[in-house]
């Protein structure tokens, strides 16, 4: 499953991610680090890839022939889910 980094909307696309395809919710760029594969803070140029460029704004669309979007293997709550968990916590601390 994919996952917008930024909205943290499931996004279903089967093609390949180019430099200027957007999010349909949110509408940030999806070819970005934030977005790929390789990306980890921790990491030089915060990438895995050691022959990736270093890309300085890692939420913009970008030509790095590495990118390859990240799989997410959770799902993320629907907003049931959360309205869920909210109750719980407020009628745990009796707001």
């Amino acid at each position: 499953m994919k996952i917008c980094h930024n909205c943290r909307k499931s996004i279903e696309i089967d093609t390949k991610i180019g430099r200027r395809d957007i999010c349909p919710t949110c509408h940030a760029d999806l070819h970005s680090c934030l977005n790929c594969a390789f990306h980890k803070v921790s990491a030089p140029k915060q990438c895995l890839e050691p022959l990736a460029e270093m890309i300085k704004d890692k939420s913009k669309g970008n030509f790095c022939d590495y990118f390859l979007f990240a799989e997410s293997r959770v799902s993320i709550p629907t907003d049931t889910e959360a309205e869920k968990a909210r109750k719980a916590l407020d009628d745990l601390f009796k707001k």
